[in-house]
This record gives structure tokens, C-alpha cells and sequence, in this order.
């Protein structure tokens, strides 16, 4: 099986720093280490997986190599070694080594390099993420120039050998015993020259474009989840492969419903009569109204669970559900003759003791027990 791609197992983009890089592998072992999941073999696949794109990445000459060869850039079995790219033997590596210091030749170098990832930040409604969407995004990013192909050079000619470097992309400076190679400061690292360079991307290769995408967003997506569009980032270096572009998905606030993973939940106002007396009333969902029965002597903060009226996440076999908080209503703008028969309910409710009020009673219990009396 392919292995994932290092940035993937740690959920980083390929512009992140080392801090970033270490603090999610420290979220990823703590999460997936064999210690705290004894009987699960797949954790243990993850946090070994974890580890290694993090000793990876946490080198800069490893990641260096990695972003430029891939895998095959840092895997012994294919000759990989940090900075002597895919392919490469001992005797390239010995070379590297020893030819620096001895003033050897270098060996050439690739000067083709991928493309940066993009990351677009796209806000969609609840309702938009419960069911899925299709949206248009528009994207600045670097092409390649299609008037030159990519080359940087003016139709009908090409780039010629840098003279200074020999195509090299480096340079040698000799100090006394030893040598210190450097980016060539003719070519910048090319190996390169362009001679008559493109009017359109004046010698880059690419130009800066924004593009329109159309995204896809499966249903069940949530807060910081990302897509990733592989090739729809940044064109690369001399025909370098292209970056890829992470869209990540924020979710608007809702004015109904909160969400809390697969579950949604609301808070549903009841009148004072329906709470004491019991009643019918009817529960907003994402597929429209739903009716409950209210049992009588309903207290405020009662939750109603309607099963399988939550979200269906995108790695989930069955939707969440939704949670209806009543919340008991004070009667407001009473008139006088509602003023009336409130107090007449409360003079007979004083009469009858505390039968009609439990919670109050149970608190004033507690708050004596508290004060010893």
C-alpha cells in the first residue's frame, strides 16, 4: 500500500513551521500511543505512522529532501538520503561529503521543484453542511505561462547553461584548506539563463492568475474539516509537479440550532400553562417541524431527545440527534385580571405547603443543612 503523504498523517500544510509541526505530533501520539490503547492494533499503525512523518519533518535536510523527491527522497531502500535526492548511491553520497571539502566536482543537481499548497477558507450554513453543497471559490495563484510554456524564455528560444556555474546551480568559493559551495549568484540555483526572456512572464515562467473552482462539500462536513484538491495549487518550478489547494470549512452560526459534532441541540420556549399542564408543540428540525408530547409538571431545562434528527457526519454510519432544551416562559405585559389569578394560584399554592414546589423545598432543606440549623 502507498504511503500517505507526511503533511497528510500530521494534518499540516507544507508551509508549517517546526512549532506547528511538533505540536501536532504530540497531539497525534498522545492521542494514538500504545499505552493508551492497548487492544487497538490501528492506533498503533497511527502513532507509528505519526512518528516517522515526524522525524521526517522535523529534520530540516529530511524534510528538504522529502518535498522535493517525495518519498523516495528519504527512503533508504531506494538510495534516498536527505539532500542527495531519489536514486542516489553511496558513492554520490561519499562524493557530496568529500568533495566539498577536497574541491571535488558536483554532481548536477534537480533544479525542477513542486509547487506551494493554497488554503482557501470557505464559510458555509448549517444547513449547507448537514446536506452537502457544491460552491464556486475564486483563487489568486501562480500558472504556468502559456505563452512560453513555462520556460521563461521568449518564443523561439530557450534558456542556455549558466556560465558561472556550469549548470551546476552552485558555486565553489575556496578558503585555504577547504571549500564552501554556495547558490550561484548568476543563475540563483537555475542553472539557468534566460538571454531574451518572455514578455509575458518577464523570465518566471509563471504568471499570477486567479482561477474559479467548483468544490464539491460532502454532506456532514464540519467545523475545520479540509478538502484537498490535488493540483490546483501553485504551479511548480520548471515544470515541477503543481501544489495542491486545501479548502477548510468554517461553518456560520446557526440562529436556531448548535452543534456539537453528529448532535444538534435547541432551546425550545414553553409557556407556563403547557409546562404545569402538559400539552403538544411542535420541535424545529433541519427536515422541517417535528411534534412532542410536553408531560405535565414540565420543569425548565427539561431535554427531549428526538433520535436520528441530528447530522450525519461524513465518517458516520448513523445521524446524531437533536436535544431540545425547554426553557419554562414568564408571562410578560400581564393585564389585571392575569395579575389577579396569578396571585389567587399562589395564595393557594402557600396554603398547600410545599407539595407544589419540591425543588424548592429540596434547596431550602440543603441550604439549612448548610448552615448547621
Amino acid at each position: 500500500m502507498a504511503k500517505r503523504d507526511y503533511y497528510e498523517v500530521l494534518g499540516v500544510n507544507r508551509d508549517a513551521s517546526e512549532q506547528d509541526i511538533k505540536k501536532a505530533y504530540r497531539k497525534l501520539a498522545m492521542k494514538h500511543h500504545p499505552d493508551r490503547n492497548p487492544d487497538s492494533p490501528k492506533a498503533e499503525e497511527s502513532f507509528k505512522e505519526a512518528k516517522q512523518a515526524y522525524e521526517i519533518l522535523s529534520d530540516p535536510e529530511k524534510r528538504a529532501a522529502y518535498d522535493q523527491y517525495g518519498h523516495a527522497g528519504v527512503d533508504p531502500s531506494m538510495g534516498g538520503q536527505p539532500g542527495a535526492g531519489p536514486g542516489a548511491g553511496f558513492a554520490d553520497i561519499f562524493g557530496d561529503i568529500f568533495g566539498d571539502v577536497f574541491g571535488g566536482d558536483s554532481r548536477g543537481r534537480s533544479n525542477v521543484y513542486r509547487g506551494a499548497d493554497l488554503r482557501y477558507n470557505l464559510e458555509i450554513s448549517l444547513e449547507e453542511a448537514a446536506r452537502g453543497t457544491e460552491a464556486r471559490i475564486r483563487i489568486p495563484t501562480l500558472v504556468s505561462c502559456e505563452t512560453c510554456h513555462g520556460t521563461g524564455a521568449k518564443s523561439g528560444t530557450q534558456p542556455t547553461t549558466c556560465p558561472t556555474c556550469n549548470g551546476a546551480g552552485q558555486v565553489r568559493m575556496q578558503q585555504g584548506f577547504f571549500s564552501i559551495q554556495q547558490t550561484c549568484p548568476k543563475c540563483h540555483g537555475s542553472g539557468k539563463v534566460i538571454l531574451n526572456p518572455c514578455p509575458s512572464c518577464h523570465g518566471n515562467g509563471r504568471i499570477k492568475q486567479h482561477k474559479t473552482l467548483s468544490v464539491k462539500i460532502p454532506a456532514g462536513v464540519d467545523e475545520g474539516d479540509r478538502i484537498r484538491l490535488t493540483g490546483e495549487g501553485e504551479a511548480g518550478v520548471n515544470h515541477g509537479p503543481a501544489g495542491d489547494l486545501y479548502v477548510v470549512i468554517h461553518v456560520k452560526s446557526h440562529s436556531v440550532f448548535t452543534r456539537d459534532h453528529n448532535d444538534l441541540h435547541c432551546e425550545m420556549p414553553i409557556s407556563f400553562t403547557v409546562a404545569a399542564l402538559g400539552g403538544e408543540i411542535e420541535i424545529p428540525t433541519l427536515d422541517g417541524y417535528a411534534k412532542i408530547k410536553i408531560p405535565a409538571e414540565t420543569q425548565s431545562g427539561k431535554i427531549f431527545r428526538l433520535r436520528g434528527k441530528g447530522i450525519r457526519g461524513v465518517r458516520s454510519s448513523a445521524p446524531g440527534d437533536l436535544l431540545c432544551h425547554m426553557a419554562v416562559e414568564t408571562p410578560v405585559n400581564l393585564t389585571a385580571r392575569q395579575k389577579e389569578l396569578l396571585l389567587e394560584l399562589e395564595t393557594i399554592n402557600q396554603s398547600s405547603g410545599s407539595k407544589h414546589n419540591p425543588r424548592a423545598k429540596s434547596w431550602m432543606e440543603k441550604v439549612r443543612e448548610f448552615f448547621g440549623s
